[in-house]
């Protein structure tokens, strides 16, 4: 897996770079997204790994893939079939949604609390949110019932345990010391 990662990230930022510069960035995650399901078909998979002729599989690759890819998306899994790379796919648009979201300074942010969160709560965090990281935050919001009471907040490496359960869990490691 850290292996087709580390083969995706130059052409997910070849992508991205080009994208960009075309001020093409959806159109990309569109084709990219498409290629990645393509990609990850067990029938496609499966003729991928058998290590045929490049020009063969790109060819395969870009009939499957139809009307999805516009000129420039055929000449990049043209590139990547001529380095057998096309089953990176997946991770290429892994690096590629992590870029944009770098580039459009989005975050996603996953809030757990004891009760659903109101529009007008969700509204308030997310603003808070987005002045503390600068950033444009996307909240994904779920309830779980073991929190108690307050919420727990991932986004990215930062998390912020405001929960109860959190506090009573830290209440009883330091009476136990």
């Amino acid at each position: 897996m850290s292996d087709l990662t580390n083969i995706a990230r130059p052409y997910a930022r070849a992508a991205f770079d080009f994208a960009v510069e075309q001020k093409a960035l959806d159109a990309w995650l569109q084709m990219l997204a498409f290629a990645a399901e393509v990609a990850k078909n067990d029938q496609v998979g499966a003729y991928l790994g058998a290590n045929g002729a490049a020009d063969k599989q790109a060819g395969l690759f870009i009939q499957v893939c139809g009307e999805q890819l516009n000129e420039h998306g055929q000449n990049f899994i043209k590139v990547m079939a001529e380095n057998h790379r096309l089953l990176a796919l997946p991770e290429v648009l892994a690096a590629f949604v992590a870029l944009k979201a770098e580039f459009e300074k989005e975050i996603d942010v996953t809030v757990v609390s004891a009760t659903k969160l109101s529009k007008a709560q969700q509204d308030k965090l997310a603003t808070a949110l987005s002045q503390r990281l600068a950033r444009k935050v996307k909240l994904n919001c779920s309830e779980d019932p073991a929190v108690v009471g307050g919420m727990l907040i991932k986004a990215g490496d930062m998390v912020i345990d405001g929960s109860i359960r959190g506090k009573l869990d830290r209440l009883a490691t330091a009476l136990q010391s």
